[in-house]
């Protein structure tokens, strides 16, 4: 049996010592109640993957704020003090199972999937592709409302009081979502940022609201609080898609996150070990190691132990996130260390779509 040394070591991510360097990645699961309170189904659900092995659970997106951010129907929020103590027993469940959670924080932006609302974006740009079956869309989606400098502040606060609030929850950090083509990855995307002020244009403009929002954050819950960044080019409605300038791109874009001091950045692509561009040989994920120095999370395909633990050996990684693996296998860390056979992940698994089945919160 391989021992895989680098996956099962431990590991210091600020000062949340984690066990080994398996965290589960953050996926949407649409079950929290009506109201966007979070359940006891949902701390069963995440503890249970604590009792699996792993060290660390990131959440689901959850919404910041009442305005404009909610996605999904039945997706959790962390916008009010209701919805905020409704996540206490979800992280007493983790943290009795001996266990760590990162609250993950998701603006929708333009991908709106219920009628509470017009979107809104950086720029009035429909976005392509189709709503998300699994999480109970269908059709196009909906033309968005420019976003004006108000609602830019007003996003920016959304994010920085709900990470608040997610401190005082009890949660050991936050993760502000900035990947997979939601607002942050908006203002990011060129094709749909199409703005000519301090947000739009070159790369270091449609960065500025990614930098911004981490800034707010780390002001609101202080220096020594875990706060990570999850980023990606794929998108849940682009899938291939890729950073114009390439690696001249993500040298900017990491070093522009580094200079807001998060704690780590958490890079999210199809296959994590594969190069990012054509013309170099890196992986995503190696160049946030090497243009921001600072602690990295892989994502994307690392369900496979001998891919998990390569990405570790070679240093372009520091911890990895498995996601549709472990939703078939919450008991991931345990049988990789016991040599036992995983089942494989079938995406009919989230159809007819991707709310907790019973055996997901009832089986401990």
């Amino acid at each position: 049996m391989t021992t895989y040394v680098n996956l099962f070591s431990s590991y210091q991510l600020d000062s949340l010592q984690l066990s080994n360097r398996a965290v589960l990645s953050p996926m949407t699961r649409t079950s929290a109640e009506p109201s966007g309170e979070a359940n006891e189904r949902m701390a069963r659900y995440y503890s249970r993957f604590i009792k699996g092995g792993f060290g660390l659970v990131i959440t689901e997106g959850i919404y910041p704020d009442l305005n404009s951010s909610q996605s999904y129907t039945n997706q959790p929020g962390l916008a009010t003090a209701a919805q905020a103590e409704s996540w206490k027993p979800v992280v007493a469940a983790v943290h009795e199972a001996g266990g760590k959670i990162i609250a993950q924080l998701m603006h929708a932006g333009a991908l709106v999937q219920h009628q509470g609302f017009t979107p809104i974006a950086p720029s009035a740009v429909k976005p392509v592709g189709t709503m998300l079956e699994d999480h109970g869309g269908s059709g196009e989606f909906a033309l968005p409302k420019e976003m004006t400098h108000a609602d830019i502040r007003q996003a920016v606060d959304g994010f920085a009081q709900a990470a608040l609030r997610a401190k005082n929850a009890g949660f050991d950090g936050v993760e502000i979502h900035g990947a997979n083509g939601y607002l942050l990855d908006q203002f990011l995307t060129d094709y749909t940022n199409k703005r000519t002020d301090e947000y739009g244009g070159s790369t270091e403009r449609r960065i500025r609201l990614m930098v911004e929002v981490l800034q707010a954050i780390r002001l609101a819950v202080g220096p020594t609080y875990t706060v990570g960044v999850r980023i990606s080019q794929g998108k849940v409605n682009d899938f291939h898609h890729k950073w114009n300038n390439g690696e001249q791109d993500a040298e900017i874009i990491f070093n522009h996150i580094a200079n807001a001091k998060p704690s780590y950045i958490h890079t999210t692509e199809y296959k994590a070990w594969t190069q990012a561009f054509s013309n170099s040989a890196s992986t995503l994920a190696g160049l946030a190691k090497r243009y921001s120095q600072l602690p990295v999370i892989a994502n994307g395909k690392l369900g496979d132990p001998e891919q998990a633990e390569r990405i570790l050996k070679s240093g372009e990684a520091d911890l990895v996130a498995i996601g549709t693996d472990a939703l078939v296998n919450p008991d991931w860390v345990r049988k990789v260390k016991d040599g036992k056979p995983l089942t494989p992940f079938d995406h009919s698994y989230l159809h007819p779509a991707a709310t907790l089945r019973e055996e997901e919160y009832t089986i401990s």
